[in-house]
């Protein structure tokens, strides 16, 4: 992996994962209806994360769900060798609630609406809302997010690298240079 540089550093995230917090709770009026749904895998630490904000800020805390859009994509057959497919955990109805659907990166849309066609299977929300810690850019269809951490504009040759102590050790967001 070769880093071109570090974005967003601990202290960083932080403070964006409190500023989101605070952005949700401000469009949606308070926590009242609102339901947290992350994706697989780092978007379901940042849901927890910003549910923990929410909860400190707003002293209610809103449901939590994962969503796992692998079999909804659009390209799962083709891109993906072998799919690896995680665990959907919703258990809640969905229905008149106000979404709100968190991820890491936004990069082409394609895993988006692939998450939007699964949340549709589950239920009929009063509105979908998207949060993604990173835009970097690069759309293939027309999904733009509602809360935005950081908009990163990046080239075809360069990713963008969340990484979270949950699963890496380590809370930093890096802008590295693809393998050519």
């Amino acid at each position: 992996m070769n880093i071109k540089a570090k974005i967003i550093d601990e202290a960083g995230l932080n403070r964006t994962i409190t500023r989101l917090a605070h952005e949700i709770l401000e469009k949606n009026k308070g926590s009242e209806n609102i339901i947290l749904i992350g994706m697989r895998t780092r978007g379901e630490f940042l849901a927890k994360r910003i549910q923990d904000k929410i909860t400190s800020i707003d002293k209610v805390t809103p449901t939590l769900g994962i969503l796992d859009a692998t079999l909804y994509r659009d390209d799962f057959r083709t891109r993906l060798k072998q799919p690896e497919v995680s665990v959907t955990d919703i258990t809640f109805d969905i229905t008149e609630k106000d979404v709100i659907l968190i991820d890491d990166v936004l990069f082409t849309g394609r895993t988006t609406r692939a998450a939007l066609d699964a949340l549709m299977d589950l239920g009929r929300p009063s509105t979908i809302q998207f949060c993604v810690l990173v835009d970097r850019g690069h759309r293939e269809m027309p999904i733009k997010a509602d809360f935005i951490g950081k908009n990163i504009p990046t080239s075809v040759n360069e990713e963008v690298k969340v990484k979270m102590k949950e699963i890496d050790d380590e809370d930093a967001v890096y802008l590295i240079e693809s393998p050519k």
